[in-house]
């Protein structure tokens, strides 16, 4: 008959328990959802859903441990813990909470939920110190209840009072807001029982709370939605970008008869700052330019897409270095104010073995000089495109000897960095000049990336646009 008794005693505790067990597992798994959610994609602005999952959890711990058919089942080692854990809960959900508000507030509002972060911090240390030395768990919750109470009100007029969303980093949809309402109204009650001396209604906490969760999980997915939405749409755009700039690169290397001539263009990102181009008039005559626009990405392919254009209006002054890049300079002065690139222009008469060079605030032309084995460094250089409308560029005059090789590149090769941060350099960019002397201009070129991908380790992003270009005479 005890055993009878006990067992229906049992039954009826499980049956006044179920609720609570079930909403606190509820919680507890949409709290620890959320955290491994923000862990996985590990951007900016997962910190409110991370709070949120964690003041999730710890109202399901606490709606879990008010049960007593979970304390009935628990090993003895964990229900030893058990009032240490309850204790902490009810002092550090304020704390979860708070943070959590913090990510969405703005202005005078961070600074007054900070505030409260600091006072209910203080408390949650005194109340789960007194408790670990021995004294009442409850001793200090009556201030915890008291700041809630005091607080609440703040966020309230937050969620209602039009024109208060500007203390807020985005505005709060109509379903969160009243979601947040019911929840705040919750709150007031059941934490002014304990300052007012009444019993709140039992489950009336929980409930509201889901709520909340509900209307948290619409937003969430409606702003996960939103996000994936523009995301795809960035990536559309960035691909049409991809393309774009591809149409202003040559499609094919100029064929010359005295000339081979090689090119590697390995962007950052998917677009870059890096561009060059070939002007051929006829068969024995070649300009190259290389340029470098300041920054990466859309902005710096706008400019290079810019200079592709200008090009066009100096075309007729191939023959003069100083006279293209002073052209290019104007026109990027006056259309695209503040901003900054280098180039070089590399001029090659074949018929009558003779070469102009200048450059604007580029890397050194490099010459390796065969029949003498030895290497040369060309620098004329004016100032960077956009610096001023009337720099002038001096311009350096070299005889051509069969055999020699000239390499353009920008400063993407060179500061190309390894594990310990230190940059490729010059030094080592000639050493694979000299080590691969007698291969032809494309293995070269191959060459160099090789070292640049054996020096920059795959953990160390690639920090600038690298291209290259490669020119023998023959």
């Amino acid at each position: 008959m005890d055993g009878a008794s006990a067992t229906a005693g049992a039954l009826q505790t499980l049956r006044g328990d179920v609720v609570s067990i079930v909403l606190g597992t509820v919680f507890l798994t949409v709290g620890a959802t959320a955290c491994v959610i923000a862990a996985i994609r590990g951007r900016r602005g997962v910190n409110i859903l991370i709070w949120w999952g964690i003041f999730s959890g710890m109202y399901g711990l606490q709606a879990l441990g008010n049960t007593q058919t979970i304390l009935t089942i628990l090993p003895r080692s964990m229900l030893a813990a058990a009032p240490y854990v309850t204790t902490a809960v009810s002092y550090l959900l304020l704390v979860s909470a708070l943070f959590a508000w913090r990510q969405l507030s703005l202005s005078r509002l961070r600074f007054l939920v900070e505030l409260e972060i600091l006072f209910a911090s203080a408390i949650a240390v005194l109340g789960i110190g007194t408790f670990v030395l021995g004294g009442p768990a409850d001793k200090w919750i009556f201030y915890n209840n008291l700041l809630v109470v005091l607080g609440t009100p703040f966020m309230l007029a937050v969620v209602l009072v039009p024109g208060a969303s500007r203390f807020l980093v985005i505005p709060l949809p109509r379903v969160l807001a009243a979601g947040m309402l019911i929840f705040a109204v919750e709150v007031l009650y059941t934490n002014l029982g304990t300052v007012l001396r009444y019993r709140p209604l039992p489950l009336v906490d929980s409930l509201a709370f889901a709520l909340l969760l509900l209307s948290l999980g619409y937003v969430a997915l409606e702003m996960l939605f939103t996000n994936e939405r523009r995301l795809l749409s960035i990536e559309t755009e960035l691909d049409t970008a991809r393309q774009i700039q591809s149409s202003i690169l040559p499609a094919s290397l100029p064929k010359l008869e005295k000339l081979q001539i090689a090119a590697s263009y390995l962007p950052m990102t998917a677009v870059a700052g890096d561009f060059y181009q070939f002007v051929r008039p006829d068969n024995n005559h070649l300009g190259v330019l290389l340029a470098d626009v300041s920054g990466h990405g859309i902005p710096a392919a706008l400019i290079s897409s810019m200079i592709k254009v200008a090009i066009q209006s100096v075309v007729v002054h191939a023959d003069d270095p100083a006279q293209v890049l002073g052209g290019l300079n104007r026109i990027l002065c006056s259309e695209a104010r503040g901003q900054f690139a280098s180039a070089a222009y590399f001029w090659i008469d074949i018929e009558n073995r003779h070469a102009l060079y200048s450059a604007a605030g580029h890397p050194p032309l490099l010459c390796w000089r065969d029949a003498r084995g030895e290497m040369q460094r060309v620098e004329s250089n004016g100032l960077l495109f956009g610096v001023g409308p009337d720099s002038e560029y001096p311009v350096c005059s070299l005889h051509l000897e069969p055999s020699d090789r000239f390499l353009l590149y920008t400063d993407g090769v060179t500061e190309t960095e390894n594990a310990a941060g230190e940059a490729f350099g010059d030094g080592q960019l000639e050493r694979v000049i000299r080590n691969n002397r007698l291969q032809p201009a494309p293995e070269l070129s191959r060459q160099v990336l090789s070292e640049l991908q054996k020096w920059r380790p795959a953990a160390v992003t690639q920090q600038d646009d690298i291209t290259l270009i490669v020119v023998d005479v023959l």
